[in-house]
Order: C-alpha cells, then sequence, then structure tokens
C-alpha cells in the first residue's frame, strides 16, 4: 500500500508539473528590460518565469551558466553594447526555450560552442572577432533564420558549416584589418535571401569581395568610401559589375556613401543595367565638380530608385544638368528626400513616373512648371518644403491629368480668394494640406472629386456655408485648428469618417448625428467641452451611436467649464431635463401651483379653514391681553372642578339633572349665568372659564352640533388640552348623533367621539346612580380656594 502510495504522489507531482509548463507556456510573455542600469552582472532577482530579458547598453563583462540557469522559460536575451570578451555557447544549455540571442556591439573576440543550442536568430555582429565566429555546431541550427556575424579574415572554409542552411537574413560586419587575407569568392557557400555587407568604415574602398550571391534577392551594402584621390571608385564599381551575374538580385540598398558627383552618377549609371528593380541610397556625402555627360536610360530593370539624406559639399553646382538626369529617367517610382534640392525639371516627354516624392527639401513654389509630361503620375509627395501659394500648387497639378494622391503637407501654404483661381485636376482623390497656414477659405477651393482631406494643423476658425459641395468626400480630418462647432455634413453628403480633436468646441451642434447620417468614425476628443444644458443632447446622441464609431470615448471626452465639472467625464454629466427647457419647466411650475392651489382650495372648504383663523386669531389676542394681567394673579389655583358646555335645547336637563347631582356633593361647576365676567368678550370669557376649570364637560346632542358657540367651546378645550398637556375634556352623549348629521368642519369631535371613550346618559333610572357615581370620580378633586359656584351662558 505505501509502494501505490508513493506512486500517486509521484504521478501527482509530474502531472501537475506538466500542467504548469502548460500555463506558463499559454500565458501571456513576462518582458524584463534593464537597459542603461549601470550594471556590471546579471541581475540575481530575475522573476524566474522571464521570457525575454534586455540588458542592453550596460557594462556587463562576462556571462556564465548560474547567471541564467533559473531562467528556463527564456525566448529571447538582449546583451547587445556590453563589454562582453568571451561566450562559451554551453552556458545556455539549461535554457533550451532560448531561440533568440543579440550580443551584438560586444567585445568578443573567442567563442565555444555547444551541440545543444538550435537559434533562430544569433547576432554576434560589432565584435572584435579576427576570424569569422562560425562552429561546426552552427550547421544543426536548422530553424536560423537570421544570422549576424563579424570578423577580419573572411575565409571560405570558415563558412563550409553554414552553407547547407537556408537562411533568411545574414548580416556580415567586416572588421578593420579586412583585405589583407581576403578571399572574394567566400560568400558563394552563403545559403541567403538577404544579405548586408558592413565595410570598414574608416578605409578606403579597395576590396573585391564578390557580393553576387545567386540565392541573394536583397542585398544591402554599408560604409562606401571612394573620394576623388580613389580612381573615381574603380573597385566599388566592379564589384557593382558583378551583380549583373546575379539575376535573382531585386533589391539593392547603399548606406553612408562617401563619393564625388562623377562617381555616383558612374555608381547610378553601373546599377542601372543591372537586375535591380528597388535601388535605395541613404546618408549619402558628393564632393567635387560635375562632368558633363550622356546618361544612357536604356535597357534597365529599375522601378524605383530612392536617395535619402545627401550632403554636397559642392557649391558651384550646374544643378539644372542633375535635375534633368533625375527629371527623364523611364522609371515609375522616385524619391528624393532630404537633400535640400531647390528644384525640380519637367521630364522632356511623357514620363512613366507613377509615384514622386520629394519630402524634406527646398522645393518652391516653381517646382513642375508648366508640365505637361507627367500624364501618368498618381502619386505626388511634397512635403516639407518651401511652398507658399496655393493657387501655384492647383497650376502645377491640373496638368497631371492621373494625379490621385497628392501630398503638401508641412509647407507654408496659404490661399487668397482674389486669385480667383481654384482649377484642381478632377482625377485627385486623396489631398493631405495638413500643417500649413490655410484658413477658412480653402473650403471654397477644394478638388471636387476628393475623398480623403487632411487640413489638421492648420488656421480655421469656421467652415463656411457657401463652400465647395464635396459630394464624394469620405474622410476628413481638420484636427488641431480653432474650429468652435461640428461641421454637419449637409455639403459632405458621403462623409463617413470625421477627425476634429484638438479644436475649441465647447458646445457641438445638437443635429450634427442627424444631418451625417453616414458617419463610422468620429474623433472629437480633447476638445474644451462646456458642460451645460447645450451640451445634454450631444452626449446623448453619442450614446445611441455604438462606441467603435466615436474614437477615444470616454477617456477624451471631458468637460473643461464651468469649473465646477471641469475634468469630469461627458458620460458622467448629467443635468436634469427640467432645468435646461424653459417652456417645460414653466409648465411645470405653473401645473404644480395649479395643483397646489386646488388642494388648498379644497382643504380651505373640507376642514371650514376660515373658522379656524378666526378661532386662532382670537385665541392670540386672548392670550396676548392675558400677558398683561399682574403675574400673581395668574398664578392662583383653579377655581372650578368642572366648565360645562351645552345646547339651550339641553339647559333642563342640565339644571335638572347634572347640577343637583354634582353640587350636592361640593363639585363646584362653572356655568355662564355665574361666573363670566360683565364687559369682556364672550371668546375672552369661554377661554378664562376653560383655564380655570379642572375639567371640561361637553353634553353632546344634535343640537350641540348645531351651536356654534359650542364649536367654539369644544375648540378652545380641545386647543387647552394640548396646549397644558392634560386630559380635561369629558364627552357626554345625552342623545345618539349620527355621524353622517355632523359638519365637515366638526373634524375635531369627530375625532374625540372616535378615539375617547365618552360618557353615555342612560335612559333607565337603574343605571343614573352608577353614571354619576362615574362622572363624579371623574372631577372629583380638592380645590384649595373658594370660588363662585355657577357660571353660566344661554347657547
Amino acid at each position: 500500500m505505501t509502494k501505490i502510495n508513493s506512486i500517486i504522489f509521484y504521478v501527482i507531482i509530474v502531472l501537475g508539473s506538466i500542467l504548469i509548463n502548460i500555463l506558463l507556456s499559454s500565458g501571456s510573455e513576462l518582458i524584463i528590460k534593464r537597459p542603461r542600469a549601470n550594471l556590471t552582472h546579471v541581475p540575481k532577482d530575475l522573476p524566474l518565469t522571464t521570457t525575454t530579458l534586455d540588458l542592453s547598453q550596460n557594462n556587463i563583462s562576462e556571462l556564465q551558466t548560474s547567471d541564467i540557469l533559473s531562467l528556463s522559460k527564456l525566448r529571447a536575451l538582449v546583451m547587445s553594447y556590453n563589454r562582453l570578451r568571451y561566450l562559451d555557447i554551453g552556458v545556455f544549455k539549461f535554457n533550451t526555450e532560448l531561440e533568440y540571442l543579440d550580443l551584438s556591439h560586444n567585445e568578443l573576440r573567442v567563442i565555444s560552442c555547444h551541440p545543444t543550442a538550435n537559434f533562430k536568430h544569433l547576432d554576434l555582429s560589432f565584435n572584435a572577432f579576427d576570424a569569422l565566429p562560425i562552429c561546426k555546431e552552427f550547421g544543426n541550427m536548422s530553424q536560423l533564420k537570421f544570422l549576424g556575424l563579424s570578423g577580419s579574415q573572411v575565409q571560405s572554409v570558415s563558412v563550409q558549416p553554414i552553407a547547407h542552411l537556408n537562411i533568411t537574413e545574414v548580416l556580415l560586419v567586416l572588421g578593420d584589418t579586412y583585405g589583407q587575407r581576403e578571399d572574394p569568392e567566400c560568400l558563394q557557400h552563403i545559403n541567403t535571401g538577404a544579405l548586408h555587407v558592413v565595410f570598414p568604415e574608416k578605409r578606403e574602398f579597395r576590396f573585391t569581395l564578390d557580393v553576387s550571391v545567386s540565392t541573394v534577392n536583397s542585398l544591402e551594402l554599408s560604409n562606401i568610401k571612394c573620394g576623388p584621390g580613389n580612381s573615381n571608385c574603380s573597385y566599388f564599381l566592379s564589384v557593382l559589375l558583378k551583380l549583373r551575374k546575379n539575376p535573382g538580385l531585386s533589391s539593392l540598398t547603399l548606406n553612408n556613401i562617401n563619393t564625388t558627383w562623377n562617381s555616383f552618377l558612374d555608381i547610378l549609371q553601373s546599377v542601372w543595367h543591372a537586375p535591380v528593380k528597388y535601388f535605395s541610397i541613404s546618408n549619402m556625402t558628393l564632393q567635387g565638380q560635375v562632368e558633363f555627360r550622356n546618361f544612357n536610360y536604356s535597357g534597365t530593370s529599375l522601378k524605383a530608385l530612392s536617395i535619402h539624406q545627401v550632403v554636397s559639399e559642392v557649391y558651384s553646382l550646374p544643378q539644372k544638368y542633375i535635375y534633368g538626369i533625375f527629371s527623364n529617367m523611364n522609371i515609375q517610382n522616385f524619391t528624393v528626400s532630404g537633400t535640400r534640392m531647390l528644384h525640380m525639371l519637367c521630364p522632356l516627354k511623357v514620363s512613366p513616373f507613377l509615384y514622386l516624392d520629394f519630402t524634406d527639401n527646398l522645393l518652391t513654389d516653381l517646382v513642375f512648371e508648366d508640365c505637361r509630361n507627367l500624364i501618368k503620375l498618381k502619386i505626388l509627395s511634397l512635403q516639407k518644403n518651401q511652398l507658399k501659394k496655393l493657387e501655384n500648387i492647383i497650376l502645377m497639378s491640373v496638368e497631371m491629368k492621373s494625379l490621385q494622391k497628392l501630398d503638401i503637407s508641412q509647407n507654408f501654404l496659404q490661399y487668397s480668394e482674389e486669385e480667383n483661381l481654384c482649377s484642381w485636376t478632377e482625377s485627385l482623390l486623396v489631398l493631405n494640406l495638413s500643417s500649413n497656414m490655410l484658413t477658412d477659405s480653402v473650403f471654397r477651393c477644394l478638388p471636387p472629386k476628393v475623398k480623403v482631406l487632411d487640413l489638421h494643423n492648420n488656421r480655421i476658425m469656421n467652415i463656411p456655408k457657401d463652400i465647395t459641395y464635396l459630394q464624394a468626400l469620405q474622410e476628413l480630418n481638420v484636427a488641431s485648428n480653432s474650429l468652435v462647432d461640428l461641421p454637419g455634413c449637409g455639403a459632405f453628403g458621403s462623409l463617413s469618417v470625421l477627425v476634429i480633436e484638438h479644436n475649441s468646441v465647447s458646445h457641438p451642434s445638437v443635429d450634427f448625428f442627424q444631418s451625417c447620417q453616414k458617419i463610422r468614425s468620429l474623433a472629437a476628443g480633447n476638445n474644451p467641452f462646456r458642460c451645460t444644458c447645450e451640451l445634454r443632447e450631444f452626449i446623448k446622441n453619442i450614446g445611441h451611436v455604438s462606441g467603435e464609431v466615436v474614437e477615444g470615448w470616454p477617456d477624451s471626452y471631458r468637460c473643461d467649464s464651468p469649473e465646477s465639472t471641469k475634468g469630469t467625464p461627458l458620460q458622467d454629466f448629467h443635468i436634469s431635463p427640467l432645468s435646461c427647457d424653459t417652456v417645460l419647466l414653466i409648465v411645470t411650475v405653473g401645473a404644480t401651483l395649479l395643483v397646489l392651489a386646488a388642494i388648498m382650495a379644497f382643504l380651505w372648504l373640507y376642514f371650514d379653514l376660515p373658522w379656524y383663523l378666526r378661532m386662532m386669531c382670537q385665541w392670540t389676542q386672548t392670550r396676548h391681553r392675558a400677558r398683561n394681567v399682574p403675574e400673581e394673579e395668574l398664578q392662583r389655583k383653579l377655581q372650578f372642578h368642572a366648565f360645562v358646555s351645552y345646547s339651550g335645547h339641553d339647559s333642563t336637563w342640565v339644571k335638572n339633572e347634572l347640577l343637583p347631582n354634582l353640587e350636592k356633593d361640593g363639585i363646584r361647576v362653572c356655568l355662564h349665568e355665574r361666573n363670566f365676567i360683565p364687559g369682556k368678550s364672550i371668546m375672552e370669557n369661554i377661554i378664562h372659564s376653560i383655564e380655570k376649570s379642572y375639567k371640561s364637560i361637553f353634553v353632546l346632542s344634535p343640537h350641540f352640533i348645531q351651536s356654534e358657540w359650542c364649536h367654539y367651546e369644544l375648540y378652545f378645550a380641545h386647543h387647552s388640552l394640548f396646549h397644558e398637556g392634560s386630559d380635561n375634556l369629558i364627552l357626554i352623549l345625552l342623545e345618539p348623533i349620527p355621524q353622517y348629521s355632523i359638519p365637515s368642519n366638526y373634524h375635531k369631535l369627530k375625532s374625540l367621539m372616535a378615539q375617547r371613550t365618552y360618557l353615555e346618559w342612560p335612559m333607565e333610572n337603574s343605571k343614573h346612580r352608577l353614571f354619576w357615581a362615574n362622572l363624579r370620580a371623574t372631577i372629583n378633586v380638592k380645590l384649595v380656594s373658594q370660588a363662585e359656584t355657577t357660571c353660566h351662558i344661554q347657547r
């Protein structure tokens, strides 16, 4: 049983380990970057699950197995620009998943190989190797796609181990002493599609290395230095001449060239007759004078020529000659950028140019003036030049009957309506006028069939109503201007993309989405939105469209004013519809006042409020007079056991039954005939009698509810109940009173009869004794001072 348990435990551990590996391999990558951290050793605190480690640009001089032993998931290691001098590939024997290794720009001189390494990307370029650092174990790297090498001695025997590999790209950096024992044919054993050879930077080009590798379709050569004293670049021209042996070569790139104008034209002429389709030159310095000669345009495979970043150290240069060579080339694509070119001539005959790019030069409005031979041109870029008048550009383009895309951004363009010139070529579909000095007037002169228009970063404050109708326009970019509103789509019937961010839009038009039914993408963020009633409907409309339509929502859409809402996302801004609609507000307030008036009228009539107001007025006046009575008089003791309120119709029962049965036991009863003070009002006497009596007895009958004075007495007695906090009311029901017969203003009587216990006068004589006993017990209290015994009034 113990053995079985051990086996089960082992299986669980194995399965758990497998599961963890699956989770780690299928999870997201963990990338650790610590460049420029002044490290001298590989950090020890790296997470065990690190998949990519970047330690470039530090001072690490040694790499040991213990440095990366625990990083079993490491797939990419970048240690370029350090101080490594020795490499033992065996340090990676435990990093079985490592496939990307960049050790370029170190001080490596020696390398030891290990058979287990199987990289896809291995870069050992820009190091101090004497011979190429190719071990026989490299031949087992069947997955190798990129190989970077460096060395001063390049021999065929050193390349043999990798001759059978199909490598996508090879970078070869030649050392400063290369050429002393040169093997021109050594590269013919490399099987790669892209080859980049970096020659020694500080030496004249005197090499005969054959770079026409049969499998190469993309060749790049860097550091070509053949100045005036180098036999007109004969060595390099001989290298280029050999390229004709490789019919599969499609792309040639030359970087960092220092030569003369004449040698440059020789290089260009040599490549012109090579099987190259795409030729690019960058970072070129030109010296010497130009000799006039004919350029042979025949027999070329070239489709595209690109010249970037040229510095001419010749001040007296026949520029028209150079311009003429370029303008009459029989190729489809031509690019000249960063050369400080001042002008460009028109071709002498119909040109096959389809694409022209003159970005970052010094071209003026006179470029391609009166040009009729660029009728096939489809794309023209004059970005970042010295163009100033849009009218001149219109004149230039009108001759280009096939022009579809024009980029004249980052210039100094302005448009004056006074020139009254607006005749664009009708073929133009894409126009980039961004980063210029254009104002609102530009909308009155735009290509009629343009589909994509970029006007961002100009001086546009408003889109005029009388603009050119651009019914084909699909994309409009007016970002970074001074627009205060979203343009409607009245003149842009097909508009589907609008970019208007970074403007001065504070309260967009309510009917924007209704006007622009075809809008599919709106970028209107980073505007100073004023979060008031005017913005409420716009936010509501945004909520109705898809989140994919409004770009940057909700993060880029925030309130800028008023100050209380600044920084609040528009989606969190809410304001009551009532406060924004004046008509609705007036109607609501009016309806509310009418309802309140109706309620008050109902309460006034139902509860007989005028009567209560009169009672309150009387009570207030009496209390006010009481304040003027001396304090010692107010502090006197009670004078009566009970005050009796009754209707005159019930006086017989009061005098024959009530008074005899109470007064025979010494109970003092206040009736209006006895103690009402002459000269005082009836109200004052009622209030005075109630206040000086221990109890208030109300003889209820149908006659009682018909007496207004009885109602007064009940009201004041009930008010005293709550004012004094005592239980001073006694109700005697002399005759049954139907509820329906009690008037609506006698709601206190209804309430008292429903909530308080009252004494019913029994018809049987046998029950009278018990009735009087209960009543006397209720009001029997010892009074200190003697008072008058009766006080009553006829109702």
